[in-house]
């Protein structure tokens, strides 16, 4: 009886997490992008803490700063459709005529 019990449990927690209709790829690219922009918040607001005496680490500090700022989101590329193969042979091959 307990095994029924947590077996339909376990069931009906997973049709609530996945639902009919559910876009799982929009999902997991969305929750990937607040990932790295939370990441890349942290980092510059890391970067911002540090004090500079040296000529040195101001550089350092520009560049990390300037690299976190202008740093696009990579994307996959798109591939266009290949064109269709022109067969040769037409398919089905015409009956032979016997006469």
């Amino acid at each position: 009886m307990m095994f029924l019990l947590r077996s339909m449990f376990w069931l009906c927690l997973a049709y609530m997490v996945i639902k009919p209709g559910a876009d799982l790829a929009r999902m997991g690219s969305d929750l990937s992008a607040t990932a790295v922009a939370a990441g890349r918040q942290a980092a510059s607001h890391g970067v911002a803490q540090i004090t500079c005496t040296s000529l040195e680490c101001a550089g350092g500090k520009a560049l990390l700063s300037g690299a976190l700022a202008a740093s696009a989101p990579a994307t996959p590329p798109t591939l266009a459709p290949a064109p269709p193969i022109a067969d040769a042979v037409p398919l089905p091959r015409p009956r032979p005529r016997r006469s």
